[in-house]
């Protein structure tokens, strides 16, 4: 079995969550969208190609309105992005969403691949904590499809410390959207669906890749 989906799979844990999907409001919560940052001076990678110190997409935030929704209100965030208005419901049906939760990273890249024309891959953190060459391709990734204007969605598990040192605990899994970069992809700003009154937080870039490890992201 492929072990994204071995190890994506979500399951019910708890009372109100599913595969760590935690319960939103009845009602989905919309933000300000983001705006888009300015572009700052480019540094050069390790591979000697220049790359954007910031950027910011510009998103319509919605939250989960159930206990089992990350995965479809993450790919509609990013969905949103690139001009794709399209409800929950139907992506959920597309992703093959169910009180389960939503399988694994795969089906948000086929999804996300059907709807925006095929730019998405794939990509597996297999082990409990991500290697250095890991978070490094993490970076590339996630600073070259922002770049491209295509926010990530990324399959946690775990909790993880954001910049302020506010902690986001999703022990059975769950999806984030990843929509902004800063200091060269060294911080990543994340919206995160099961959350609408701290919706949005930067994270640094070693968390992220290790809050991913043992599931996959959709970059």
């Amino acid at each position: 079995m492929n072990p994204i989906i071995q190890r994506s799979g979500l399951s019910v844990a708890g009372l109100l969550v599913a595969g760590g999907c935690a319960l939103g409001p009845a009602v989905a919560a919309h933000a300000a969208p983001v705006q888009t940052g300015p572009t700052t001076s480019a540094q050069a990678d390790k591979g000697g190609h220049d790359r954007r110190s910031e950027r910011l997409v510009n998103v319509d935030y919605q939250a989960q309105p159930n206990f089992f929704y990350c995965g479809p209100a993450a790919t509609r965030i990013a969905l949103s992005a690139q001009g794709k208005q399209i409800s929950q419901d139907d992506v959920a049906a597309l992703l093959g969403t169910t009180e389960a939760g939503t399988p694994s990273a795969l089906d948000t890249t086929r999804v996300l691949n059907q709807l925006t024309g095929g730019k998405y891959k794939t990509a597996e953190i297999p082990d409990s904590v991500a290697k250095p060459a890991e978070v490094e391709r993490l970076r590339d990734d996630v600073t070259k499809a922002l770049d491209d204007g295509r926010p990530v969605v990324a399959n946690v598990k775990g909790t993880a410390v954001d910049e302020i040192g506010n902690p986001h605990s999703y022990e059975g899994g769950h999806y984030v959207t990843l929509i902004g970069y800063r200091d060269g992809g060294e911080s990543i700003r994340i919206a995160d669906p099961a959350d609408p009154a701290d919706n949005e937080y930067w994270m640094p870039l070693a968390k992220v890749a290790n809050w991913i490890a043992s599931r996959g992201y959709s970059a």
